[in-house]
């Protein structure tokens, strides 16, 4: 993986790019998190036949702070900031692999990307702001989510929840992470300030995988189950069995094998 520094409309935005032949996977980490958190598909063996793209959306990891929090700190922020560095990139078709605030991001990437191939949401409840407190289950670790100002203990508790086996790059990714990206994206997807998710996956045409953990402590999976896609892959809601909110990190094994199989469906076609 090469790392560069692209300049997008709201900052400068640390990639990862494997720079390889095969067709392009976009992935984009959650709220308070960084690119890191995909190691386990970006490492993985197959992976080499894909062209694997990962970066740290701006106020996290490696990325600026936005210049325009106001504007940058939103789903849709986000999402032109990346549109801006798949054009950099040269990228014009990609399937974009989106976690949590990754997935909703993706999720926005539809009306703004018109190379998207497929997408895969994971921790990802499509909402809008009459559906939130039935898409999210409430408690300690989503308040901190959206908070400015956090200790040390809530960013531990926050990371713990989010990233499970818990390790140290997990509590780097919180502590580094600007506040304010935090408080602006759940303002504005609180406020309505975002595409009405719900109604977006029920019309949608891009294939969509949803893929979720059990357990996930945010996400209301019956709530997620009891939607309307237009265009879900397989047909199939996959939950897996015993695992929480990063799927794809707590349980590789059985995550890949999944996103391979999507990816082998609709990228390659």
């Amino acid at each position: 993986m090469t790392t560069t520094k692209i300049e997008t409309r709201h900052g400068v935005m640390a990639v990862d790019d494997s720079a390889t032949a095969g067709f392009p996977v976009v992935f984009i980490h959650g709220n308070s998190a960084s690119r890191s958190i995909f190691r386990h598909q970006v490492d993985a063996g197959w992976a080499g036949d894909y062209r694997m793209i990962t970066l740290d959306l701006l106020g996290h990891g490696d990325s600026e702070d936005a210049s325009e929090p106001e504007a940058a700190y939103t789903q849709n922020g986000y999402a032109d900031a990346i549109v801006d560095v798949l054009a950099e990139l040269g990228v014009e078709r990609a399937v974009v692999v989106g976690w949590s605030l990754g997935g909703h991001i993706a999720l926005e990437l539809i009306a703004k990307f018109p190379g998207l191939t497929g997408i895969v949401i994971t921790g990802t409840p499509p909402a809008n702001p009459e559906t939130l407190g039935d898409a999210f289950n409430a408690g300690d670790g989503l308040s901190i989510g959206g908070t400015e100002v956090i200790t040390a203990q809530e960013a531990e508790l926050y990371a713990r929840m989010t990233a499970v086996p818990f390790e140290q790059s997990a509590l780097d990714a919180a502590i580094r992470t600007d506040g304010r990206a935090r408080k602006i994206m759940f303002d504005a997807f609180g406020a309505g300030r975002e595409s009405d998710q719900k109604a977006l996956v029920a019309t949608a045409s891009v294939p969509l995988a949803v893929i979720d953990g059990a357990e996930d402590p945010f996400v209301n999976t019956s709530y997620v189950a009891s939607l309307a896609f237009a265009n879900l892959w397989e047909g199939t809601y996959h939950v897996i069995p015993g695992v929480g909110h990063a799927a794809f990190w707590e349980a590789p094994e059985i995550y890949n094998p999944l996103l391979q199989r999507f990816l082998s469906s609709f990228a390659n076609n």
